[in-house]
């Protein structure tokens, strides 16, 4: 609830300044909640939730348990080579196979994949009738030329006709139309048998509202909708959220509306069919599921109550979790309405405190009983084909035996063994810095008591290494967050067992146990390592070829802690394959993050003077020539060094086609604003760098951000990747066709251009320093749009929802006008209004039309505009004016109706009315919310389907991609 609503004393929740909460607290009879299992109590799984999916799962699970619609997904085609993520018709199998099949809840992480979804879209509530629909399209289409085409039809399709039939003529219109769903009004409705009612009331066209008949004329008549038939599963959507004109918002129902157990639509001698209907068929319909919506219109939580077999017993399923529930949890409790609390002092006279219950139905599916047993048939494993069968009994033997090792987990502890073999794989390929990325290092499950041992002994099984010939190092973690060996296990520490070990070990290190296996080799057979002594160092040595841009390990060796550098400078050669004099540099790696610390190692002195010791690393390179300084981009270790420690690969993809791949480029961390475009425009031959413009990526959206890079915004690239905590690896660029610089400085407006009978002619962008006005605009414009003279007059208006709302002054500045969410629109001013007297006054003008299904709801369309109308000219004359102005056909002319509209409010006028007396004198222009509405169809193209008036204001519309 919003602060506004709650401080609102016409609301009246606060009082005196206190504001009373009530929480309805029901205790079930469970012991541990999280040792809750759905499949042992139930039968059923649930679904997990992926952020705000709920919507979507209580629907799954509908549709799953209509058997007949399971078994139709099962023998949709899929091949053993189809990803489920890639898939829809393989991911809604493997979806319903484990509901099926499993005993704990399943992910529809694959589904969502399938229909190309990101993490945004599952954090993004949808309309549950929306989804139900595009979902079906999708499935109907996939279906086409299977052997299960048309089950979508056969399932949930029904037919009603829309007809018009004159009192007085011989002459009827009528319309057939196909539906899967049908919205039913609660506003006003105690039932689904008045919603019914309403659907198929017949309208009366009499009076002013006579209808046009072909070669009759106008008829009084009478205008309605009957049922030619009804589908085997009958979907109702119950319109629990509608859209309030005058205040311009939604708003939930929450009114209490019964729904039977039993529907009979041929109640009442058939009332809701028409003649055309087959009479044989019976409509007695059996509630199968019951969609539930708790909480308002900016958000709530979703759940289903479904009888899976059209008996007694109801069952719950919310997310996860599945309970079974009694009959009136499923109905009584999910009318809506008020409730009323019991009172504390009945003897008292009190007024009891009632309350509105929040949670109600939102969508109901009932199942024909003539056709009960086609519908829910019976799905077994023959239903689905081996290959499927086969990829999903693997996934769940894997699934148990994580489960069985992590029940066990306890019991083992991981040793993570690294040998030089790892080192040399890894170093110069999958890292650079430190020795070993022990995630890549092979690990060794084994139970804790083992003893180290006997360890030993299944390495030499393993790796062909002797007992004798093993030793084995603890690695530790520096202060400078390096992780290095730091000495060899003592004799004692070997005779304990693995699990003492790996605690008495360096715990910061993660959790597994880890080891470097030092084996020295002597014509590539083990040895026994020689004894160590206490002056001993071992260190770790790489090889760096500036030329090659190559960096690898070479090997390791004891030094003494009282030698010296030069003492080891042939044996580096030999580990090289240089010769024994080659001049060789020597830098000691210290440190990687978060800065590069790589220092040159002083030859002569003593390895303790230059702080060497155990797992240090030394690395070397031929020292260069002067000419190889020149030539190489990075002629020594450290600059190598740095320049793979701010190496980024960054993915670059078009603004405006973000879904698409792009393309790569490998830059740098430290790269400037201006180094990266100039890549960029390398890349794409752009000549000039400046006119490419950057956006950065949302990492939590997986979207481009609203506002792209400013020019020179940024100091690096590392910040253009930034978002927050996390660092992104996408940029999205576009290429603009003047230097961003210049744009920056510059506003551009998107102006539709509309003709003197208000038809849009032509859009233009106009782009103008920021400081210019719309008088600016206006004289950019008379040298684009073809006027009726040139000293015709041009003017700008703000239109939104097919209503002027502005007309700009020409010298309001352009900076800080949006033309994202409203449309701009210059015209002609014209004459009459240039010279309009003082008795005479412009008024809006706005076409509009009556809501089909709730006629008090008025809903504009098409272009509005100003009239002018002077002080005692009645409406008879200035129609002729408008349909001059509009050029309306007469027989179409005939047919509108003429309304003074106030605040969504319609009063009809009659030809003598004087229309200037309606209308104020203050404004020239008059307020948008009072005008002359003229009220006839729409006839400009519409959406395939209408969109559902249960779509929340924070949703956006359900989009299946694949």
């Amino acid at each position: 609830m919003s602060l506004h609503d709650l401080y609102d004393p016409a609301r009246g929740y606060l009082l005196n300044d206190t504001l009373i909460v009530e929480a309805e607290v029901n205790v079930r009879k469970m012991g541990d909640y999280w040792a809750y299992d759905s499949k042992k109590e139930t039968g059923f799984v649930g679904l997990k939730n992926q952020g705000a999916t709920c919507y979507m799962n209580s629907l799954l699970q509908t549709l799953y348990h209509i058997p007949y619609f399971r078994k139709a997904v099962y023998h949709m085609p899929t091949t053993e080579n189809d990803v489920p993520s890639n898939s829809i018709p393989l991911a809604l199998q493997s979806l319903f196979y484990k509901i099926q099949y499993t005993d704990t809840s399943v992910s529809t992480k694959d589904l969502t994949k399938s229909f190309g979804w990101d993490t945004f879209d599952s954090f993004m509530q949808h309309d549950v009738q929306e989804l139900n629909r595009v979902l079906c399209e999708k499935l109907e289409d996939k279906m086409k030329g299977t052997a299960v085409e048309g089950t979508i039809q056969q399932l949930f399709e029904g037919h009603h006709m829309s007809y018009v039939e004159c009192v007085n003529v011989d002459y009827k219109s009528t319309r057939k139309e196909s539906f899967y769903d049908l919205q039913l009004d609660v506003k006003g409705c105690k039932d689904v048998y008045a919603s019914f009612d309403k659907y198929v009331e017949v309208e009366n066209l009499d009076g002013d509202n006579k209808y046009h008949a072909e070669q009759h004329g106008l008829q009084d008549a009478r205008k309605g909708v009957l049922f030619t038939d009804f589908p085997p599963v009958l979907q109702l959507q119950l319109k629990r959220f509608e859209y309030d004109f005058t205040r311009d918002v939604m708003f939930k129902i929450n009114d209490r509306y019964e729904f039977p157990l039993e529907l009979d639509l041929d109640r009442e001698n058939g009332k809701y069919l028409s003649p055309e209907a087959d009479r044989s068929v019976r409509n007695l319909y059996m509630l199968h599921s019951v969609l539930v919506h708790s909480g308002g219109v900016h958000g709530g939580h979703y759940y289903a109550f479904i009888r899976p077999t059209l008996t007694d017993q109801w069952y719950k399923f919310d997310d996860e979790r599945v309970t079974k529930e009694e009959m009136k949890r499923a109905l009584e409790e999910q009318y809506g309405g008020e409730e009323e609390l019991p009172q504390v002092n009945p003897g008292l006279n009190n007024t009891p405190f009632r309350f509105t219950k929040y949670s109600n139905a939102y969508m109901l599916v009932y199942i024909r009983q003539s056709d009960k047993e086609k519908v829910i048939c019976n799905v077994d494993e023959k239903d689905i084909a081996e290959h499927l069968r086969v990829r999903l009994k693997k996934e769940q033997e894997e699934k148990e035996r994580k489960r069985k090792e992590k029940a066990e987990a306890h019991l083992y502890t991981i040793i993570k063994v690294a040998c030089d073999s790892d080192l040399s794989g890894q170093i110069g390929k999958d890292i650079f810095f430190d020795l070993v990325d022990h995630d890549k290092v092979t690990g060794f499950r084994v139970q804790k008591q083992t003893p180290f041992k006997a360890f030993k002994e299944e390495i030499a099984k393993e790796l062909g290494i002797p007992v004798e010939c093993q030793r084995y190092w603890i690695w530790a973690k520096r202060q400078n967050h390096t992780y290095r060996p730091n000495r060899p296990l003592t004799e004692s520490e070997e005779l304990q067992s693995v699990g003492f070990l790996k605690e008495s070990s360096n715990k910061a290190y993660n959790a597994d146990l880890k080891l470097f296996l030092e084996v020295n080799r002597s014509k590539k057979l083990p040895q026994r390592p020689p004894d160590k002594a206490r002056d001993d160092i071992l260190l770790f040595i790489k090889l760096y070829d500036p030329i090659k841009e190559e960096f690898r390990y070479v090997g390791r060796t004891f030094v003494k802690a009282n030698g010296k550098p030069r003492e080891i400078l042939e044996e580096l050669n030999e580990m090289a394959g240089f010769a024994p004099n080659q001049e060789i540099d020597l830098y000691e790696e210290i440190k990687f993050d978060p800065t590069i610390m790589c220092e040159p190692i002083e030859k002569n002195a003593t390895f303790r003077a230059c702080q060497l010791e155990d797992g240090d690393i030394i690395c070397y390179q031929k020292t260069p020539t002067a000419e190889e300084i020149a030539d190489c981009r990075f002629p020594d270790v450290p600059s190598f060094l740095e320049y793979v420690h701010n190496r980024q690969i960054v993915h670059f993809k078009r603004l405006e086609a973000p879904k698409e791949e792009g393309f790569f480029l490998e830059l740098s961390k430290l790269h400037t604003y201006d180094d990266v475009v100039e890549k960029v425009a390398l890349e794409l031959n752009v000549d000039d760098p400046s006119k490419i413009r950057l956006t950065a990526h949302n990492c939590y959206s997986q979207q481009p951000k609203p506002q792209p890079i400013k020019y020179r915004g940024v100091d690096r690239l590392s910040e253009m990747l930034a978002h927050y905590t996390q660092v992104s690896d996408i940029l999205y660029y576009e290429i603009l066709d003047i230097p961003l610089p210049e744009l920056q400085g510059l506003k551009t407006l998107k102006v539709a251009f509309h003709n003197n009978r208000t038809e849009e002619v032509s859009v233009l962008s106009v782009r103008l320093p920021k400081q210019s006005t719309i008088g600016d605009v206006i004289n950019e414009l008379k040298g684009k749009v073809e006027r009726s003279s040139p000293h015709a007059e041009l003017r700008i208006l703000e239109v939104f929802y097919h209503k002027i709302y502005k007309v700009f002054s020409v010298n309001e500045k352009i900076e800080n006008i949006n033309d994202q969410y409203w449309t701009l629109r210059a015209e002609e001013i014209p004459e009459e209004e240039l010279h309009m007297g003082a008795n005479s006054r412009a008024i809006h003008v706005y076409h509009f039309s009556r809501d089909a299904t709730q006629s008090h709801l008025l809903q504009n369309f098409g272009e509005p505009f100003f009239i002018v109308v002077h002080e005692d000219e009645a409406l008879a004359a200035l129609k002729e004016r408008i349909k001059k102005k509009l050029q309306v056909p007469d027989e179409e002319f005939s047919k509108w109706k003429f309304a003074f509209v106030s605040l969504g409010r319609a009063d009809y006028l009659e030809d003598t009315d004087i229309v200037a007396s309606r209308f104020s004198k203050r404004d020239p222009y008059g307020a948008w919310e009072h005008y002359l509405g003229l009220e006839h169809t729409d006839t400009a193209p519409k959406r395939s389907h209408q969109v559902s008036q249960n779509r929340h204001t924070y949703e956006k519309p359900v989009k299946i991609y694949n």
